[in-house]
């Protein structure tokens, strides 16, 4: 039988937590003690479904599903790197595609398994030519409608970028952050996070031989449609280590999606550690979630500082595997009006980060229904920005894309926020009040 998985506080990926009493501000014990507006705990686990997608999987994964259908030990290796070509490069649908496979492992792959993909419920087209898909996962079993999450593709003229999640819902609370009010449903599955690639992929023609939808804003350069990933969506990509180091596996993968490690971007809100982990076997680029100079605000911005506090968590990035001038790590800074965004806060800022290759991505606060925060004055960003550059940092403004489709930072929320439990269900399932199996919300 499954059982609920506290994911925040006992996620098999993450070390211990300690934090000396050295390292806390005054006054700060009772804030630490108050877990539950730190993190949030993971209301349903991922149960036994019935046929399953190879879309997603890894090369070993591949190689135990043929395996398990009588595949030749001696012939797994080829057949591995057939599938890979045919999922991965080509973007097949069906396995009637895959010519140089013979007939009969055809029709054993077929009769096993599927090359399914997550379902689009909905999809969004800003008028600045971003797409907002909410995706809906695989059932997990017979009461499970399957779990919802937002992916984001943002198009230039000369990149594609897209913003996959790692968990359904967030595992923290951060308070500007219109994502973190939701509840935290579970990790995705390393499959679940590279089948949004392959997800966006068919949804902009981005295959050989496929064509963008009629109207579509994509790179013009030549290159794919989607050259660059960063995990900055739904979840703390840190709490799902193993997962989010699994699916980079696939995404990097040159004789498959083949996208750059450097054009990988893993951004986290301080999970200090797992950013050395992350270093060393991902190698990707680093994103950190600072938005204050402050232990006392960060606290209530950011609140996993209560764990892991600024000083802990700039010696992590100071450590990070990899770090140079030309692997800067980039540190994203909400500008809050009023709240954190003052000259002196801008050369705190500064004397923070001197000694690290860092460049400082400034964020206008993207408004939410509710949000009890209001983004800087433009005139405000602009002296911020002047500060930080005069300083040596690179101080780009980001220019918030999709806002009036919600797809922008910060801005994600799926409909899994309306994902309830039932009794009914709990009791088919054994399971008590502490962890439960969510369905989908009707729709």
């Amino acid at each position: 039988m499954a059982t609920a998985l506290d994911i925040a506080k006992h996620n098999t990926n993450a070390a211990p937590v300690s934090v000396s009493d050295s390292a806390r501000a005054p006054g700060r014990d009772a804030l630490s003690r108050d877990a539950l507006s730190i993190e949030k705990k993971a209301e349903f686990t991922v149960a036994a479904a019935g046929q399953s997608s190879l879309v997603g999987l890894t090369r070993d994964e591949l190689k135990d599903k043929l395996a398990a259908i009588g595949v030749p030990e001696r012939e797994q290796k080829m057949r591995v790197a057939q599938l890979w070509h045919w999922i991965y490069f080509r973007g097949a649908r069906d396995f009637d595609e895959m010519t140089n496979v013979g007939k009969p492992l055809r029709a054993a792959l077929k009769d096993a398994y599927t090359l399914a993909r997550p379902q689009v419920v909905s999809e969004q087209v800003s008028k600045d030519g971003t797409r907002k898909w909410l995706i809906r996962m695989a059932s997990t079993g017979p009461l499970d409608k399957g779990a919802e999450i937002e992916c984001v593709y943002i198009p230039e003229t000369d990149r594609g970028t897209l913003c996959v999640s790692s968990q359904v819902g967030c595992t923290l609370t951060c308070s500007f952050c219109h994502t973190g009010t939701q509840r935290l449903v579970r990790n995705l599955t390393s499959a679940e996070i590279v089948a949004q690639l392959i997800v966006a992929r068919d949804c902009i023609g981005d295959w050989p031989d496929a064509t963008p939808p009629e109207g579509a804003f994509v790179p013009s350069d030549g290159g794919r449609f989607v050259s660059n990933i960063v995990f900055m969506g739904m979840g703390e990509p840190l709490y799902n280590t193993d997962n989010v180091v699994a699916a980079i596996g696939v995404l990097s993968d040159n004789e498959g999606l083949g996208l750059s490690r450097r054009r990988i971007t893993v951004s986290t809100s301080g999970v200090v550690p797992q950013m050395e982990r992350l270093g060393a076997e991902a190698n990707t680029m680093l994103a950190i979630s600072l938005h204050a100079v402050r232990d006392d605000l960060r606290d209530v911005l950011v609140p996993i500082n209560r764990k892991y506090d600024i000083a802990q968590l700039l010696d992590a990035c100071r450590a990070y595997p990899g770090l140079s001038n030309a692997r800067r790590i980039t540190f994203e800074y909400v500008m809050l009006k009023g709240v954190n965004d003052s000259d002196a806060d801008a050369r705190e800022l500064v004397r923070l980060l001197k000694g690290i290759p860092a460049k400082i991505n400034l964020i206008p606060f993207n408004p939410w229904p509710g949000s009890k925060y209001e983004c800087s004055d433009w005139e405000r960003i602009e002296r911020f920005s002047e500060i930080v550059f005069r300083a040596g940092y690179a101080s780009p403004v980001r220019t918030p894309r999709g806002r009036d489709i919600l797809a922008a930072c910060g801005q994600l929320k799926s409909e899994t926020e309306k994902l309830r439990a039932r009794a009914r269900m709990m009791a088919e399932q054994g399971i008590g009040a502490e962890g439960v199996y969510a369905v989908g919300n009707g729709g």
